[in-house]
């Protein structure tokens, strides 16, 4: 089974029952029904110019590709019902507030008539259609910007459009999922045309308020006004490969200021290096993409009422038994260079074993993607769950790209951000803690380490959702705590836990960082001791020692404890289950 995705990623993966070509991304959450064929409609016209690498290909081929050039993979801009072709059941679509009548605010000669010639030849009543549609069955409100109306502009009527769709969204507690593209404000409607960011954001927030899920796709070109309101407000935002995306274009850039743009600027790719998308997704993952999406978003606060210990039951071999009785104790000294050998098992690998299904989420949407730490969302059973993984890496180049472990402010605010995201969705939330500590450069101070971490201690101590913390290796320090403010934390027995490194500590008190090894032993950083000051609650079994025979066994023992873990939060109030954690740490 595949297990580990992200979002451009997602395939098919095999499942407990019979599988079927519409059953895609959720593990064995449900079984949706066979996807059936929509036929394609091709021009007479026998080839259609690519725009990105300019040879003129076979239109019937790109069509069959959903619109992708199969020269150089450059994606094509799509018309609004190609669009809803893709994602959409089968005559499942029912537009809505269709009735636009033309209002010109400011009286701009010729307005009315560029509206009419607009209408008449894209066949749209304006720049956006919303209406309600099934995605393998499961209703949702879908909106669909296109640029052949005016640049896709924002005036009025598209405002309208888009704040009656969330209020009918609102009112009807349905997902709603829009394909944004635009060329920003509509010019001939003036300061009008500018009163739509703040409306569109207004009714965005009525339905984030009533905890629904808004998902944002950003298509080529995504600009101005609308990158500024409505386009980058979603839950979840998303971005197709190559897309133009910015507030200021490129050409606005260069003749405001005359400054240089470094290659590939403003695409969905910068984008997602910089923090603000949490994927690309490619149009042939579209639909299974927005179902996966739903899915996971339809979490009630009922957590792990349904968990039966038969389905988790876990046994380890007879071999792993006998290696774990032979096991010799480690000192202190031993488990510190222990966890910080590269061929200890990373989250991932327990991962593999824990979750059903897991896709990665991307960025801080103010700075960057750090590396260091992996979020995003995973099925345990049928409960959706939010996973939030420090990584260290386990070769030197992965070790490089990762900072070794360290993370930067913006890894600390993409983890802050998607564990707010899962108290909105009533998701419980899994850490997995691996970290020498927060990195300590210059970098990381001009963008706020200490803010960051501090703003994680309080905002974990609130969270009204349970919070699991599992210490799989190297705790060093606030870094370490950051995301380790759970309801319970858990330790696997040969992992360390400190206030800093046992260099640190002999170099503070003694002035000798030579004195390591002796201070490791006095600074009581073991599962054995934490468990005795009831800093931790739970001690794993590694069974022999964390390695790549023994990690398969702890990631199912793993999965059957976080189980029991979720159970015991059932029937529970949000507010109990935050004094519960307050109440924890408390006690220090």
């Amino acid at each position: 089974m595949i297990r580990w995705k992200k979002w451009k990623e997602i395939r098919p993966v095999k499942v407990n029952y019979e599988h079927t070509d519409a059953t895609y991304g959720i593990g064995n959450l449900v079984k949706t029904p066979e996807a059936t064929a929509v036929p394609v409609q091709v021009s007479d016209d026998k080839t259609i110019k690519c725009p990105k690498c300019g040879k003129m290909v076979e239109r019937g081929r790109v069509v069959k590709r959903k619109y992708v050039c199969y020269e150089c993979g450059g994606y094509f801009r799509v018309k609004t019902n190609n669009r809803i072709r893709m994602v959409a059941d089968p005559h499942s679509f029912e537009p809505m507030f269709a009735e636009n009548p033309v209002h010109n605010p400011l009286q701009f000669e010729g307005y009315e008539q560029k509206l009419a010639e607009a209408r008449e030849k894209t066949g749209l009543d304006e720049a956006v259609t919303v209406g309600t549609c099934r995605v393998f069955g499961e209703k949702i409100m879908l909106g669909v910007c296109d640029s052949r109306f005016l640049m896709s502009s924002m005036g009025s009527a598209v405002g309208e459009k888009i704040a009656s769709a969330f209020e009918y969204a609102t009112e009807n507690r349905l997902p709603v999922f829009l394909f944004c593209c635009s060329g920003g404000a509509r010019m001939q409607e003036g300061i009008v045309s500018l009163m739509q960011m703040a409306k569109t954001s207004a009714a965005i927030r009525k339905h984030s308020d009533a905890g629904l899920f808004y998902c944002s796709i950003l298509t080529d070109p995504t600009t101005g006004g609308v990158t500024a309101s409505f386009a980058m407000l979603g839950d979840v935002i998303l971005g197709e490969p190559g897309a133009l995306i910015g507030f200021a274009g490129p050409r606005v850039i260069r003749q405001t200021i005359g400054q240089e743009l470094p290659e590939g600027f403003q695409t969905a790719e910068f984008l997602l290096k910089h923090g603000f998308l949490d994927g690309i997704v490619k149009r042939e993952n579209l639909k299974k993409t927005i179902y996966f999406l739903v899915k996971a978003h339809q979490c009630k606060p009922s957590f792990y009422a349904d968990f039966h210990q038969e389905e988790f039951a876990f046994e380890p071999s007879e071999v792993l038994k006998e290696r774990d009785w032979k096991s010799m104790d480690l000192t202190a000294w031993d488990k510190v260079t222990g966890v910080r050998r590269m061929t200890r098992p990373s989250a991932f690998d327990y991962m593999e074993q824990i979750f059903d299904t897991f896709v990665e989420a991307h960025g801080d949407r103010a700075y960057g993607d750090d590396p260091a730490i992996v979020g995003g969302i995973g099925f345990l059973g049928n409960q959706p769950v939010t996973v939030i993984s420090q990584l260290k890496g386990k070769t030197v180049e992965e070790c490089a790209a990762r900072n070794y472990g360290m993370p930067m402010p913006e890894g600390y605010r993409k983890a802050l951000r998607l564990m707010k995201q899962a108290e909105k969705f009533h998701r419980p939330i899994v850490c997995f803690v691996n970290t020498p500590g927060a990195y300590p450069g210059i970098e990381a101070e001009e963008r706020g380490m200490g803010e960051s971490i501090a703003r994680n201690l309080m905002e974990m101590a609130g969270l009204t959702v349970p919070v699991l913390s599992i210490l799989i290796g190297e705790g060093g320090s606030g870094g370490a705590l950051a995301t380790a403010v759970g309801n319970e934390v858990w330790m696997l027995e040969n992992a360390t836990y400190s206030i800093l490194s046992p260099e640190g500590f002999a170099s503070i008190l003694w002035k000798d960082s030579g004195r390591a090894r002796e201070a490791s032993e006095i600074m009581k950083i073991t599962a054995a001791d934490l468990y005795e000051l009831h800093v931790i609650d739970q001690i794993i079994p590694e069974y022999g020692g964390a390695d790549e025979l023994s990690a398969p066994a702890i990631g199912k023992y793993l999965r059957q404890q976080i189980g029991l873990f979720l159970q015991k939060f059932t029937g529970m109030e949000p507010d109990q289950i935050a004094a519960k954690r307050y109440e924890r740490f408390r006690q220090f």
